[in-house]
């Protein structure tokens, strides 16, 4: 199998939690941006809130999935 092959099959399999990823990233980015460049804040305080972002992401992955499995989906 060759290089394009796997990743065609990856993509084709994991379509969906990749664009879930790259929704979130965009949006994270963006408000962080927004608010933090708009108030002028600290270059430090401004990587933190980027950095932050992953602990964010896996705190709303894992409530998403908490809440699909107590609805029975």
């Amino acid at each position: 199998m060759s290089l394009a092959d796997t990743l065609v099959d990856h993509v084709a399999e994991h379509h969906d939690g990749m664009l879930f990823d790259l929704v979130f990233a965009i949006a994270w980015v963006t408000v962080v941006t927004l608010l933090f460049r708009g108030f002028g804040a600290p270059d430090l305080v401004y990587y933190g809130a980027l950095a932050s972002g992953v602990v964010a992401y896996y705190g709303f992955a894992m409530s998403l999935e908490f809440a699909r499995e107590s609805n029975g989906e």
